[in-house]
């Protein structure tokens, strides 16, 4: 009767660390294809640039140095490899935008090309899509470091040796956390 309790705690006690494994796995999965999402929005907009940056070339002469700072940062940004990487550089490529969308306030016939003005509307809807995204995997990264930290979970994710590791969230790039300055 004793071995069949003990038995019985074994299989139970395997049940469970069976199924908060499962629960890793399937919050880690889903993690990895919620960034999978984000890069899939990322690689649409950098394949939107060339395009952009020609549209601009043919109104703005001078402004190479703006141009150029785009491309190297797309590139940059394309060749990033982890998480953390590819979140810095394209933070840094949306910076390098921005200006790009600056000259258009230079340029008024730039601002009145309906190529620009297209691409300028695809590349603003994608960066909503990118940022719904970016929320969304954050969500799925907090579920995932809240289920591995927290007790017992703690020690079943540590007992598969660093299978289960704390994954980093994407964070706003530090010139989107400076207040924005209005002036009359």
């Amino acid at each position: 009767m004793t071995l069949l309790i003990v038995l019985a705690v074994i299989v139970l006690l395997l049940l469970i660390v069976a199924s908060k494994y499962n629960g890793f796995v399937k919050l880690k999965n889903q993690a990895e294809e919620a960034y999978a999402q984000i890069d899939a929005h990322l690689k649409q907009r950098y394949d939107l640039v060339p395009n952009l940056v020609e549209t601009v070339k043919g109104y703005t002469k001078h402004e190479e140095k703006t141009l150029t700072a785009v491309i190297e940062a797309r590139n940059k940004a394309m060749s990033a490899q982890s998480v953390e990487d590819k979140d810095k550089a394209d933070n840094a490529f949306a910076g390098t935008l921005k200006s790009l969308f600056a000259l258009s306030e230079a340029y008024p016939e730039l601002k009145a090309n309906k190529s620009f003005t297209d691409l300028q509307a695809k590349l603003s809807e994608l960066e909503k899509e990118i940022l719904q995204s970016r929320k969304y995997y954050n969500a799925v990264v907090k579920t995932f470091n809240t289920s591995i930290e927290t007790f017992p979970n703690n020690l079943i994710s540590s007992f598969f040796g660093g299978k289960f590791k704390k994954l980093s969230y994407l964070e706003v790039a530090e010139a989107e956390k400076q207040n924005v300055k209005v002036q009359f």
